[in-house]
């Protein structure tokens, strides 16, 4: 791990030093910035996301965390002490630190696992819409005669086929919330 602190990071960031503390980042497998600014926060986080290209999440806890949360991809605001100007600019809000460890592992897994099969129902559902259009074309010698009304084209999208995504949004757990937390690996295979 490398621990910095805020003295050090304004003498990478005024010397042109960015390049090799990234080198010397990338052989930590965590880095911690301790004792500095919100500006030299939120310009470490937008190093990373530049230079690395890699996708950040940021937490804090008060007030002096709002530009690294906003930098980051992901901004996780711990509602504490210090007051709730992180909760408010954050994407997710936590009420204790231990609570990140089931946000990110367990309803993390399963936002990505709803994602990912609610994009493949979208496919196949528009793909099978379009298919009868063109098909009733073939039978209609192409004479751009509408097949069905527009408020039923509306209502196919809004109320015939709105069940799925709900069902899919609330219920939908392919993997227990123990086990997420029991093997964290399996956060990767969905990926």
């Amino acid at each position: 791990g490398l621990v910095i602190d805020g003295r050090t990071l304004s003498i990478i960031f005024q010397g042109g030093l960015e390049e090799k503390f990234l080198e010397l980042a990338r052989h930590c497998r965590s880095v911690l910035c301790c004792r500095s600014t919100p500006l030299q926060k939120s310009m470490v986080v937008k190093l990373v996301r530049r230079q690395l290209k890699a996708m950040t999440l940021s937490i804090g806890d008060g007030a002096n965390d709002v530009s690294m949360i906003q930098a980051a991809d992901v901004g996780i605001g711990i509602s504490g002490q210090e007051g709730m100007q992180a909760v408010m600019a954050s994407d997710f809000a936590i009420s204790r630190f231990k609570h990140l460890k089931k946000l990110l592992l367990v309803h993390g897994h399963w936002c990505y696992a709803r994602l990912a099969k609610m994009v493949i129902y979208f496919f196949y559902k528009n793909v099978c819409y379009v298919n009868l259009l063109f098909w009733y074309q073939f039978f209609c010698g192409f004479s751009g005669s509408t097949m069905v009304d527009y408020w039923q084209m509306i209502f196919f999208n809004l109320f015939f086929t709105s069940v799925p995504p709900l069902l899919f949004g609330a219920l939908d757990k392919d993997v227990s919330a123990e086990t997420l937390l029991r093997l964290p690996e399996l956060y990767k295979n969905g990926q």
